[in-house]
């Protein structure tokens, strides 16, 4: 057999399974093995340029703000930022339910199972974004050992709530954005199941 035909027979060998890889939006929002909840990363830890998975185009894109490609002009986000998919959340955007991973930074479209430990209620401008807090669930992903709960975080590490605090007041110019509240691992469970399709 010619090389030509062998690399046309591998090139349809191949096809099938990069057309059955699920996307991210039709992921369930937990793990069908394991029944944890699931996130997909869209911002890496470590990165100030946010972007966002778009699913009309199946694809990561940047996030835009006031017209221009969105970078955080502070610190590198402190967390793996992303989505839960199957929700969608009440806002105009009709989006899914923001997470933020608190963990070693992982690339976009990473899919991480997860424990929520709390949730932070921003007003961006005037729109409620809830955003669930979690961490791996997972130990080798863990970089807060024995986390699991708001509390754990809180009292373990009292500098996190404001290091993440800054880091979403920052989100946009000074005054835009700004903390509602916070609230532990039940009611962000109760979010989540609030926002599932």
């Amino acid at each position: 057999m010619r090389l030509s035909a062998l690399l046309t027979l591998a090139a349809l060998a191949a096809a099938p399974l990069t057309g059955c890889q699920t996307r991210p939006d039709d992921l369930p929002t937990f793990s069908p093995e394991r029944k944890l909840l699931q996130v997909v990363v869209e911002m890496p830890a470590g990165t100030n340029r946010a972007q966002r998975y778009d699913a009309t185009q199946h694809q990561f894109v940047p996030e835009r703000r006031a017209g221009l490609d969105h970078v955080v002009e502070f610190l590198p986000c402190p967390g793996n930022s992303g989505f839960i998919p199957g929700t969608t959340t009440d806002a105009p955007s009709a989006r899914p339910l923001a997470a933020l991973v608190l963990a070693e930074t992982q690339p976009a479209g990473t899919v991480l199972e997860v424990l929520p430990i709390g949730l932070v209620t921003l007003d961006d401008n005037g729109l409620m974004r809830p955003i669930v807090l979690a961490v791996p669930a997972r130990p080798s992903q863990q970089i807060l050992p024995a986390v699991v709960s708001w509390q754990d975080l809180t009292s373990r590490y009292p500098g996190a709530r404001e290091v993440l605090r800054q880091w979403f007041q920052h989100q946009g110019r000074p005054g835009e954005v700004r903390i509602v509240s916070w609230n532990d691992e039940k009611a962000a469970e109760q979010q989540v199941r609030k926002a599932m399709n």
